[in-house]
């Protein structure tokens, strides 16, 4: 039976829900809407509007909190992980990254793939002379024979 403090309940429910500066943009949406997964055809009938379950996935990424501090206005923090973990093991934000790189370098003008990289030369080591040996004369491994440059810090109150 419909009483004041039930409608003032349902009212409450379907009032719009509070903006968050981490939700999608209607541009967004519109690139990212034809990528997720379809309704089934059978069975159960979708209830969880997909929209904003993004919202509270994209909200737990900007603002680092658990996923049962979840705030209310989002769908229930049980339905927002499971998405989660179906919209992962289908790669979903791996395509939706590749394809905005995509986008966002056709927008310039410049190749899609791109032309030239950058390698670290820290980080990968080249091969020695040819006929040096591969190990130290210490017989150590290679891997502890590599000493990486580290900068040197001196301050009044270290020394």
């Amino acid at each position: 039976m419909w009483t004041e403090q039930t409608r003032a309940r349902q009212a409450k429910r379907t009032a719009p829900r509070k903006r968050y500066p981490s939700d999608l943009t209607d541009a967004a949406w519109a690139f990212i809407a034809p990528l997720l997964p379809k309704p089934a055809r059978r069975g159960r009938h979708r209830v969880t509007n997909l929209r904003e379950v993004l919202h509270a996935i994209r909200y737990l990424v900007r603002s680092g909190c658990e996923w049962r501090m979840l705030p209310t206005h989002f769908p229930p923090w049980p339905t927002v992980y499971w998405w989660f973990r179906r919209l992962v093991r289908s790669f979903l934000f791996q395509v939706i990254h590749d394809v905005a790189l995509m986008l966002d370098r056709q927008a310039p003008g410049r190749n899609v793939q791109p032309t030239a990289a950058v390698i670290d030369s820290q980080t990968i080591k080249a091969p020695g002379p040819p006929g040096a040996a591969t190990t130290p004369p210490n017989g150590s491994t290679a891997a502890s024979a590599i000493s990486p440059s580290m900068p040197t810090v001196a301050c009044s109150w270290c020394v």
